[in-house]
């Protein structure tokens, strides 16, 4: 049979027409072993695989971006400027492995959107020969990313909470809320280090030290995939590393770096999680794209971790192989070097694993083997979600009842529309838990906490470019910045109070009065004398701070909206600055998505509260904080620089990264990783190390007491590092092996008793090889990174120990409640 390219860029055979049966002449496979769910899910997709012709498997292996209709008709394609048209008609004959973003792409109404996925999926199934239907996927990054879904905290304060369970709950509700409307896949989380907080994408990370960030999206994935969604794990590997802090620049890292600290919660995940894909990276490292990488793709990742999800491709990341990266010379190398290394479905669109595959294909340049691998990867997960399965019907859970569950995809669109509600009141309520735990407070001098009711601040002056604007607690990919933005007569969807309106909520008794002062970014100042005004006749001050969330330089923070250096945006320090001058007490509140160098406040302002794009319920969650009906809990996930140029900088730097006599950069934080401030007092004493001693695949024993102190219930975060004070190759001068949150009402206190393996005292050698090697340790209790408050020195002995991916990754803490003292 001859074969032509249509305008899609898709090999199809001659004379197939672009109707939506099956090809004229072809055999349709409605029944067979792939249909028995009572067979493995490998043992499905072999049979399909020795049933399915080229253009069939292949097929399976891209997406279509496309949108889906406000008025409950089928998906259209989505136009990107970075994709050329694709003709649907002509794909689906052959099957289609994916549908990318039908909700996340412009404003639907959840119930509608839901009915349009359904018939769409309904001519999937209908058109190709195995009624196979396509997995679709969604951002997920901060919430379900569609109109109307409730908005969480973005990843960096999901960092701040230091507490993994909650933001498990939390992503399972997310999960829920996906698949009830027919989404599969979503694309999250996000595992990369910080290593410069100057990149535009830190909003989106969860922090600077890999065992938190492992932590933390372990449990998140754990919650996605509890709910029937697959987590995707981005970007692997080594994304946040570029140079600079250049969004997609090179990375330069050394092979320890990239051992130690990037892939570090990678490997927690895929072990610990139940992770089903992961994505790959933008980025090369030392010259090899990370979508061309077999070691890493196929040999670490699958070999040696033994992943058997699927590998998906970042966006047009495989087409950047030709036009970014250089190493292939056509779209079909640059498809046949992704395939190769262990790429499995293209995304957002088909681009290189059509036309220019097959052609490879054709030519012998690519083996079908290749082809082969990958569908199986594809079809095992469609088997997984029911999507192989006989009795499979398109309409969603959401949608089953309004078509009498008889498989039919009906419905009138009006009838549906307001029918289902994606931001409930306990979700609501779930994103006010998050936000309220991952407020960090870093400096108070008394001021905090302000009375609500008769002894409030009679007059409270709100400054600031973020003290009325709804979307200041959004991040880059939550719906309204991200799409919304496009469709400017849309409602937002979901309520967002300002932090104007939850002030004026939370101190009732108070006179509120406001001035923008400046813009985010502007360089205006003639709003400043307003605000010095109002400044002035306020018994306080609260000034609002931060950034604005976008795309592509259209904001302060998102992807490619990168820093030069971390100072406030627009003039928003001086701002802050004529503010500090009036003498009356400044209360600094940040709503950004990265941290900012804050100047004189360090030392001056009364008090500084620091979020993270907080979610839909950010604004509550800080004005309870205000209040002191909230206990402030959070803890810096990203350090604080004290000087906006010294940056890259992170506490897991060896000795020659910290201030020293010979360079005149200090780049030491104003407020260090792991910090925050509570409204009480802990004493942390009776240390006992009961097991000083161990080989080097023994373990440490000890424990200690946690009280408060003060008048008020507040919340401690226990965090151990280890300081390995020599070892055979530079080490961070200390690292986090583990942490736990310890709520305690005044008077109370906790026993906190740890084992800590020799497995968490391994790094990579000058070999190449994970090591224990023996010596002497320190284990540090901590408030903070730059605050011990015990130390356990302990020692290993024997030989040094070769370890592998087996190796434990966690130390035992646990936490016992004693007897209250008056």
């Amino acid at each position: 049979m001859t074969a032509n390219i249509d305008n899609a860029g898709v090999r199809k055979a001659a004379g197939t027409t672009d109707s939506v049966a099956p090809a004229a002449g072809a055999t349709d496979h409605r029944t067979g072993p792939w249909h028995d769910p009572a067979l493995t899910p490998g043992a499905r997709a072999d049979a399909l695989i020795d049933a399915m012709t080229l253009q069939e498997k292949i097929s399976q292996l891209v997406g279509v971006w496309v949108g889906a209709s406000d008025e409950g008709g089928e998906v259209a394609p989505f136009q990107h400027d970075m994709e050329e048209a694709v003709d649907l008609d002509g794909l689906l004959p052959h099957g289609l492995g994916q549908l990318t973003r039908p909700f996340g792409t412009a404003p639907v109404d959840p119930a509608v959107g839901a009915l349009s996925l359904s018939r769409t999926q309904e001519r999937i199934a209908g058109a190709n020969r195995f009624g196979i239907p396509a997995l679709a996927h969604e951002e997920c990054l901060a919430g379900f990313a569609t109109w109307g879904a409730t908005a969480y905290p973005v990843p960096l304060s999901w960092g701040a909470t230091f507490h993994p369970e909650l933001i498990g709950e939390m992503a399972a509700a997310i999960g829920r809320d996906m698949r009830s409307v027919g989404v599969h896949q979503g694309l999250a989380p996000v595992l990369d280090v910080v290593r410069d907080t100057r990149w535009g994408r830190v909003e989106e990370t969860i922090g600077e030290d890999p065992y938190l960030v492992g932590t933390v999206a372990t449990a998140y994935v754990r919650g996605l995939e509890s709910a029937g969604v697959v987590a995707t794990l981005k970007h692997f590997a080594g994304y946040s590393a570029s140079r600079a802090g250049r969004n997609l620049a090179p990375v330069g890292m050394g092979a320890r770096e990239r051992a130690d600290i990037i892939l570090t919660p990678f490997e927690m995940a895929v072990r610990e999680s139940g992770v089903r894909s992961v994505m790959h990276a933008y980025t090369d490292t030392d010259g090899i794209p990370s979508a061309a990488d077999g070691q890493l793709l196929t040999g670490l990742l699958r070999d040696t971790w033994g992943f058997d999800g699927t590998v998906v491709a970042d966006y047009f990341g495989i087409a950047f192989l030709k036009t970014l990266h250089g190493v292939a010379g056509t779209f079909g190398e640059a498809a046949g070097a992704a395939l190769g290394a262990g790429v499995d479905v293209e995304l957002p669109t088909v681009k290189t694993f059509g036309g220019p595959l097959a052609e490879a294909l054709a030519q012998g340049l690519v083996s079908e083997a290749l082809v082969d691998r990958a569908v199986r990867r594809v079809l095992v997960q469609k088997a997984q979600l029911g999507l192989l399965d006989a009795d499979w019907r398109p309409e969603p859970p959401v949608l089953a009842a309004a078509t009498g569950g008889n498989g039919s995809v009906g419905g009138n669109s009006q009838a549906l529309r307001g029918t289902v509600r994606l931001d409930t009141d306990e979700n609501r309520a779930l994103a006010r838990r998050v936000a309220e735990q991952a407020v960090v407070l870093l400096r108070n001098d008394g001021t905090l906490p302000l009375a609500a009711g008769a002894g409030a601040p009679a007059r409270i002056a709100l400054v600031g470019p973020n003290a009325d604007t709804p979307t200041a607690v959004l991040g880059c990919y939550a719906f309204p910045v991200h799409v919304g933005g496009r469709h400017p007569g849309t409602p937002l969807g979901i309520e967002l109070p300002t932090l104007r309106e939850a002030l004026a909520a939370e101190f009732p008794h108070s006179e509120l009065v406001t001035a923008r002062g400046a813009d985010i970014d502007g360089t205006a100042t003639d709003g400043f004398g307003e605000a010095v005004e109002l400044a002035r006749g306020a018994d306080l001050v609260i000034v609002a701070l931060g950034d604005r969330a976008g795309l592509f330089g259209r904001g302060t923070s998102g992807e490619g909206c990168d820093a030069e250096d971390l100072a406030l945006p627009g003039v928003q320090q001086q701002l802050l600055d004529a503010l500090l001058d009036t003498g009356t007490p400044v209360v600094v509140t940040l709503l950004a998505g990265r941290p900012y160098a804050l100047g004189r406040a360090v030392d001056e302002a009364a008090a500084i509260v620091q979020s993270f794009f907080p979610g839909e319920e950010g604004t509550t969650a800080i004005a309870s904080v205000l209040s002191g009906r909230t206990a402030p809990s959070g803890r810096l996930p990203v350090g604080v620089p004290r000087h906006p140029g010294s940056q890259p900088s992170t506490y897991l730097t060896a000795r020659l990264g910290h201030a020293s006599d010979v360079s005149s950069v200090d780049p030491a934080p104003a407020f260090a990783f792991g910090h925050g401030l509570t409204y009480t007092a802990f004493a942390w004493g009776d240390l006992v190390v009961e097991r000083g001693r161990a080989t080097t695949e023994g373990e440490f024993t000890f424990s200690c007491t946690v009280r408060n102190t003060g008048a008020r219930q507040g919340t401690e975060v226990v965090q151990v590092y280890l300081h390995d004070p020599v070892a055979s190759v530079v080490q961070p001068v200390q690292r986090l092996i583990g942490y736990v949150r310890i709520d305690l009402r005044p008077g109370q206190a906790a026993g906190v008793r740890a084992t800590v393996p020799a497995d968490l005292a391994s790094f990579t050698g000058r070999d190449g090889h994970r090591i224990v090697e023996p010596g002497d340790l320190e284990l540090r209790l901590s408030a903070s990174s730059d605050d011990p408050r015990l130390t356990a020195r302990v020692t290993l002995t024997g030989p040094v120990r070769t370890v592998d991916h087996t190796r434990r990754l966690h130390m035992s803490i646990t936490t016992e409640l004693l007897t209250d003292t008056p």
